[in-house]
């Protein structure tokens, strides 16, 4: 896939390295290509940086991996979006979202071209992304959204990150959802004294 990464912190530079690795080819998109947050990953293969916009316009899947906050302006600065799948990573944590929104999911529909629009890579920490093998097991992703063509990118581009499987839970009536699950890992991390190396494997019998 080609892959605009707009966010080049924590989680979009993890997602970057490994999507990079597994032979996707990667365009960051950013404000200031002279200087932004992460520019060690031009490192990786088939990686390159360019403005938000050429970004989007190269590539046919889009991760935004920005501050909950910004969600409605990054979703502008987006450009056309017609045919292209956007992949949220937001959380809206402790009331720090999009005004208007319940979901940055819901704000990025709202300020987009397209209907592609699913929710993943929300549900755990970056140092998962950058390790999801925990012994011999590989934790487990989850995807929501009403796109089928944007879960099942989603779905295998969280397999080439190393996840086990990546389930969905449902449709874009999930969006709130999957940020409250996103919610029950940052509670067990950080405020009940977990620590971020732990996440969730999902069981069958």
């Amino acid at each position: 896939m080609k892959i605009a990464i707009i966010g080049t912190g924590n989680v979009g530079g993890a997602l970057a390295t490994k999507w990079a690795k597994a032979g996707h080819e990667i365009n960051l998109g950013v404000q200031d290509s002279s200087n932004f947050k992460g520019k060690e990953l031009l490192k990786n293969p088939n990686t390159k940086v360019f403005s938000i916009e050429e970004a989007v316009r190269l590539s046919n899947v889009i991760l935004v991996a920005t501050p909950a906050t910004a969600a409605v302006e990054v979703a502008k600065s987006l450009g056309n979006t017609t045919g292209k799948i956007i992949i949220d990573s937001m959380n809206i944590v402790m009331g720090r979202g999009p005004k208007g929104f319940k979901t940055t999911a819901e704000a990025i529909l709202a300020n987009t071209q397209t209907l592609d629009v699913v929710k993943c890579f929300n549900t755990t920490g970056f140092n998962n992304m950058v390790n999801p093998i925990y012994g011999n097991t590989a934790l487990d992703m989850f995807v929501a959204g009403d796109s089928e063509l944007g879960k099942r990118a989603a779905i295998q581009l969280a397999k080439d990150a190393g996840f086990g499987e990546c389930y969905s839970i449902g449709g874009n009536d999930k969006f709130e959802l999957i940020e409250q699950f996103a919610w029950y890992w940052i509670n067990l991390a950080m405020f009940q004294g977990q620590g971020r190396e732990i996440g969730f494997k999902l069981l069958k019998r």
